[in-house]
């Protein structure tokens, strides 16, 4: 268990580009993860589900996925998420596929918020997530 906080990267993910961005796909301090925000991108940086709402928060719950995977733990771990959406209209299909990936009881806390835009246009939506690992 980490007693300082530790970078926690994916291999499945693209390379956080530290060098201009400064940021890590995680970080661990303990048993808590805090997961940057992910978007619809795979390892290559390539968008995937470009205009497709429902393909894109499937690949943002694989990356999500993915840097718990790294830090040893799994999506029924994560706690809480804020969701960015850039529409109203994507609340109903995002929430689907949110309920197909976090299946835990008790389900996560959850804060939404509809934005004019995210760091790529063709970006839908990014959630980041906190979850606690196991002992």
């Amino acid at each position: 268990m980490a007693s300082t906080p530790q970078a926690i990267s994916a291999p499945e993910l693209a390379a956080a580009p530290a060098a201009r961005f400064y940021y890590n796909h995680g970080v661990l301090h303990g048993r808590q993860l805090w997961i940057s925000g992910q978007v619809s991108m795979d390892a290559t940086g390539a968008v995937v589900g470009a205009g497709d709402i429902t393909r894109q928060a499937e690949q943002v719950f694989d990356n999500l996925a993915a840097v718990l995977r790294a830090a040893g733990g799994d999506l029924s771990q994560v706690v809480s998420t804020t969701t960015y959406v850039t529409d109203r209209a994507l609340l109903l299909p995002v929430n689907e596929v949110r309920g197909r990936y976090l299946t835990a009881d008790p389900a996560p806390t959850s804060t939404l918020l509809v934005v004019a835009g995210l760091a790529r246009p063709d970006f839908l939506l990014e959630i980041s997530a906190v979850a606690v690992l196991p002992e």
